[in-house]
C-alpha cells in the first residue's frame, strides 16, 4: 500500500475513528485501525466489537492496499505534524510495518494483518430513516446526561429510541432515566419509522455520535434492527449493537396529578443552586426548596461545613410546600431548557415533580424529590 495525503484530511477522519478504540485492550487487533486505500480514497475503521466507526477520505493512491496500525499511536503522530503537511503511508513488501512520512519526519509502525481486523456483520436491517442532523441532535442532548452508570441495570445504560402515537400523530421519542431522574424528549417521525421495535442504544455510541451530529445543515440516514443500529453521517458511519434488554415502563413514572405550579427565571434558579449547593457534601448534595407565594428559599445544611440560603423570586400561588432535590439534578436539567422560564409542576414532598421547558412542549423531566 502506498498512499498520500492532506494532513487535514486524515487527522479529522482520525480524530472520529480512533475514539472508539479503547486505551487497553486484551485483544491486540483491537487497538488498531484498519486502514485500507483502493482508487482515490482512504477508508478508515476501528470498533471495540460493540461499536464500529468507519470513513473514508479523499487520497492519491499509488498503490491499493490494506493493513492495520496502533490508532492511537497514528492519530497522535498525525496531530503533531504541521499544519498544510502531506503525509505518505507506505507499508513494506513483507507488510509487517508501515512507515508515516512527512516532509523531513518518518515514522515507522508495526502492523497486524488485515486478515485478523473483525467484522461487525450488519447483517440486515428492517427498517430506514433519515432525520435532520439538530433534531437527532436534540433527541440526545436532551435526554443523554440522565443515562444511568450502574451496570448491575445495563438495560438503563443507554437512550431508548421509539415511535409512538401522541396527540393523533407518530412521534419519534427518546427517554433515559437512572431511577431518580427521567428525561424524554420527541420529535415528528420521520418516514419509514413507522412500526420500528423500540430500541435502547448504548451510552458509548450515543456519546460518539453526539459528536458526530454537529453540522445542522446534514441528514442522518438510520438504519435498525432488532439488534443493531447504523447511521450514515456524511463520509462517518457508525454501527453498533444494541442492548438486548426491556427498558422500563417510564409512562408510570410520569406524573399526571401534579397541580402546584412554580413558575421560576431558568438562570437565577440555575446560578442560585449552584451558589447555595458550595457548602453541600459530595455525597449528599441535597438542595431544600422552601416554596411560598411569589418566592423560593434554597437552603443547604451540611454538619460537616456549615449552611447556605439564598431567596430568589417566582410565580407560585398554591399552599406552602418544603422538598428537597439533588442539587447536581436539579443544574443537568435546568442546562438543558431553552426558554428563560422553567416551570415546576409539584404534588408533595414524597412525590416525582414534572419540570417543562416553557419554550419547548417537546421535551419533559422528572425528578425524584430528597429527603432533606
Amino acid at each position: 500500500m502506498r498512499v498520500i495525503l492532506e494532513r487535514s484530511n486524515l487527522l479529522k477522519s482520525l480524530n472520529h475513528v480512533h475514539r472508539v478504540v479503547e486505551r487497553r485492550n486484551t485483544i491486540p487487533i483491537l487497538s488498531n485501525v484498519l486502514l485500507s486505500a483502493a482508487k482515490s480514497t482512504l477508508e478508515m475503521k476501528a470498533t471495540d466489537l460493540d461499536l464500529e466507526v468507519t470513513e473514508a477520505t479523499p487520497a492519491s493512491v499509488e498503490q491499493a492496499g490494506a493493513t492495520t496500525v496502533p490508532a492511537h499511536l497514528l492519530y497522535d503522530i498525525v496531530r503533531k505534524l504541521p499544519e498544510g503537511a502531506e503525509v505518505m503511508l507506505r507499508t513494506d513488501e513483507d507488510g509487517n510495518a508501515m512507515s508515516v512520512v512527512s516532509g523531513r519526519s518518518s515514522f515507522r509502525l508495526q502492523c497486524l494483518p488485515q486478515s485478523d481486523f473483525p467484522e461487525l456483520s450488519a447483517g440486515s436491517f428492517s427498517h430506514i430513516f433519515r432525520i435532520a442532523a439538530p433534531d437527532l441532535k436534540g433527541l440526545i442532548d436532551k435526554t443523554q446526561f440522565a443515562i444511568s452508570t450502574e451496570e448491575t441495570r445495563y438495560y438503563l445504560n443507554g437512550i431508548y429510541l421509539h415511535a409512538v402515537e401522541a396527540e393523533g400523530a407518530l412521534k419519534l421519542r427518546s427517554v433515559a432515566t437512572d431511577g431518580h431522574r427521567l428525561a424524554r424528549a420527541e420529535i415528528e417521525a420521520p418516514a419509514g419509522s413507522e412500526g420500528m421495535p423500540g430500541i435502547i442504544i448504548p451510552r458509548k455510541t450515543v456519546s460518539e455520535l453526539q459528536k458526530l451530529v454537529d453540522d445542522p445543515d446534514l441528514a442522518v440516514t438510520t438504519e435498525l434492527s432488532d439488534t443493531k443500529i447504523r447511521f450514515t453521517i456524511g463520509a462517518v458511519v457508525l454501527t453498533s449493537k444494541l442492548i438486548d434488554g426491556t427498558f422500563p415502563d417510564y409512562q408510570r413514572v410520569i406524573p399526571t396529578g401534579n397541580d402546584k405550579a412554580l413558575i421560576i427565571d431558568r438562570d437565577s434558579f440555575a446560578r442560585a443552586v449552584d451558589r447555595v449547593s458550595t457548602v453541600s457534601s459530595e455525597r449528599g448534595r441535597a438542595v431544600k426548596l422552601s416554596i411560598a407565594s411569589g418566592q423560593v428559599t434554597l437552603a443547604v445544611n451540611n454538619p460537616d461545613s456549615g449552611s447556605a440560603t439564598e431567596e430568589v423570586a417566582a410565580d407560585y400561588s398554591a399552599d406552602p410546600l418544603e422538598i428537597g432535590f439533588n442539587a447536581k439534578y436539579l443544574l443537568d436539567v435546568a442546562a438543558q431548557l431553552s426558554g428563560d422560564q422553567a416551570r415546576f409542576m409539584l404534588a408533595d414532598a414524597g412525590s416525582p415533580t414534572l419540570i417543562q421547558d416553557t419554550a419547548d412542549d417537546h421535551a419533559l423531566y422528572v425528578l425524584m424529590p430528597m429527603r432533606v
